[in-house]
């Protein structure tokens, strides 16, 4: 007897684990409907009204720096994909919580949908620039995923419920079945007492299984539909097509005054080794901005004022009829572990921030300006770095093109010396002149110093790590030291002298450089680590530093397995 009450109880938990399933599967069909109708419907609008992209930037501006870090190490340049999925597979996991607890506790599934709703709808008015109708993607998400929760939950409790009556008519037609053979028995014609309450029975009961199909059918409908929607919103933004139509359209006007030509002797012929001069394609890509700011140059217009005599506004058509420059300048990431690739070297168009400055009148006591891009973000450059005689632009051109739209267009910030974090503002809409004292910038916010000058940094592309063949080889990378210059290049083999090796023909000061040693390996494992020396005698530290709050130190050090 004791065994009874388990039993029902062990019938009954598995009886809820086989609901849980289908009722997850419920809500995970109702979020993506919503979701990618809410994404379609972004893409007609605004991209940054896109739900999954606002929450992605949300949870951009509110990690702590660390996270940022973390995430950077682990993904590089990929780390927005990553983000992305990270709030797609959150979202699926919370749809699937809210639909068993719909089918449990009606109605809190739906109110759990409409809070991460809400959630979006929030990230949406928390991005600049904003305006009501970016609410409406997150609210469309919100309805037609409350509705479309609360429809097949009713067809799932329907389905549910066909089977229990279905089970408890099978239980009586047992029952009756075995009462009528007994009688049977009793007669001696029970074959014929068996056959027709059996029968009544089966043609009374719908068939097995239509209900539960019909359920399968909707969710999985739901859910393919949605995740269609939100294909189609990514490949069909209007603003995108815009944008790049206008973009492809413009033809840039020749420079003023052109970049020095690249030196000869600055590229190496050592395979493996990349380009002095990045390609467009291959330059880093790090901010904050999930989704490419669609700026239309048309629209475009600077603003400079704060501390200022005269506030400034300048429009694209003006920018592009003043006298622009050529100039070659190495950009870096603050956050470029040591040895890492989050640097690039490009030629760049534009026009001189400084003849910019000097129009509105800086005042005595400002020392900084606070730049902004279009999508709000925001970074803080000493002002001395954009009056002196630095080749500090507002650039319009990359490598001969436009500026592509992840890296700025139509217009961005290049200063050589300085980080990416405290100097090269993509997106560029304002300028002002202000003070250090008095605002902080997007990064210093969060614990970054305030005016991130570069160090000296040097790092091994060739070999790379792991095997390779005894006999003559070849160690070559870069070096830099933004306007200041790279004065050598030194390598050490396991814990050897420092050897000097041969350095390309520097492009400027503003660049970095190659450099190479000839080494005849020997068998066996090495360690090879690199360091340089800057035009006024620094030499690199071996102290290893983080990249929080202002740029990774060390000697970068790989290694080998030399094999005879």
């Amino acid at each position: 007897m004791s065994s009874e009450p388990s039993l029902a109880v062990a019938q009954s938990r598995r009886g809820r684990l086989r609901g849980a399933a289908p009722a997850g599967l419920a809500g995970i069909g109702a979020a993506a409907l919503g979701v990618g109708l809410g994404e379609l419907a972004a893409a007609f609008l605004q991209t940054t009204a896109s739900p999954i992209v606002a929450v992605g930037a949300l949870l951009i501006d509110l990690a702590p720096p660390w996270a940022k870090d973390t995430a950077i190490a682990l993904f590089g340049t990929a780390d927005k994909i990553a983000l992305i999925a990270l709030v797609a597979v959150v979202l699926l996991v919370v749809a699937a919580v809210a639909g068993v607890l719909e089918r449990a506790r009606p109605p809190w599934g739906r109110v759990l949908i409409g809070l991460i709703a809400a959630i979006g709808a929030v990230a949406v008015a928390t991005r600049t620039p904003f305006s009501p109708l970016d609410t409406v993607p997150p609210l469309l998400a919100m309805v037609v995923a409350v509705l479309t929760l609360q429809f097949l939950s009713k067809t799932l409790a329907d389905a549910e419920q066909r089977a229990r009556q279905r089970s408890r008519e099978s239980a009586v037609a047992v029952g009756r079945g075995s009462a009528a053979g007994a009688t049977g028995r009793a007669t001696g014609n029970g074959s014929e007492a068996e056959g027709p309450a059996g029968a009544d029975v089966e043609s009374a009961a719908p068939p097995a299984g239509v209900d539960r199909r019909r359920f399968l059918i909707y969710s999985g409908a739901s859910l393919i539909v949605g995740a269609i929607a939100a294909a189609s919103g990514a490949a069909l933004s209007a603003g995108t097509r815009a944008v790049t139509a206008v973009r492809e359209a413009i033809a840039l006007p020749a420079a003023a005054v052109k970049a020095a030509a690249v030196p000869a002797g600055a590229q190496f012929d050592i395979p493996g080794l990349p380009p002095v001069v990045t390609p467009n394609a291959d330059f880093y890509r790090i901010d904050t901005a999930l989704s490419v700011p669609l700026v239309n140059p048309e629209g475009w217009s600077l603003r400079i004022h704060g501390l200022v005599d005269n506030e400034v506004t300048i429009t694209w058509d003006e920018l592009l009829a003043l006298p622009l420059e050529e100039s070659i300048t190495t950009l870096m990431c603050v956050s470029n572990e040591v040895g890492g690739g989050l640097i690039g070297n490009a030629l760049w168009l534009g026009y001189p921030l400084r003849e910019l400055l000097k129009r509105a009148g800086p005042q005595a006591d400002a020392d900084m300006v606070l730049s902004k891009s279009a999508d709000g973000w925001t970074a803080s450059t000493p002002i001395g770095a954009l009056t002196d005689d630095r080749n500090a632009i507002l650039a319009v051109g990359m490598n001969g093109q436009p500026l592509p739209a992840e890296h700025g267009f139509p217009v961005r910030m290049v200063v050589p010396g300085l980080y990416g974090y405290v100097s090269a503002t993509k997106w560029v809409v304002d300028l002002e002149v202000t003070r250090f004292d008095r605002v902080n910038a997007y990064w210093t916010d969060r614990g970054w110093s305030a005016e991130g000058p570069i160090k000296i940094g040097s790092r091994i592309d060739v070999p790379s790590a792991g095997s390779l063949n005894a006999g003559p080889t070849t160690i070559a990378g870069f070096a830099w030291q933004q306007h200041t210059g790279i004065e050598a290049v030194e390598v050490q083999i396991d814990d050897g002298e420092w050897m000097p090796t041969e350095l390309a023909a520097p492009i400027s000061d503003d660049t970095w450089l190659q450099w190479k040693l000839d080494w005849d390996a020997p068998a066996g494992e090495h360690s090879v680590r690199v360091r340089a020396t800057s035009s006024d005698g620094e030499v690199q530290t071996d102290a290893r530093a983080n990249v929080v709050p202002d740029g990774a130190t060390g000697h970068h050090e790989i290694k080998v397995n030399v094999t005879a």
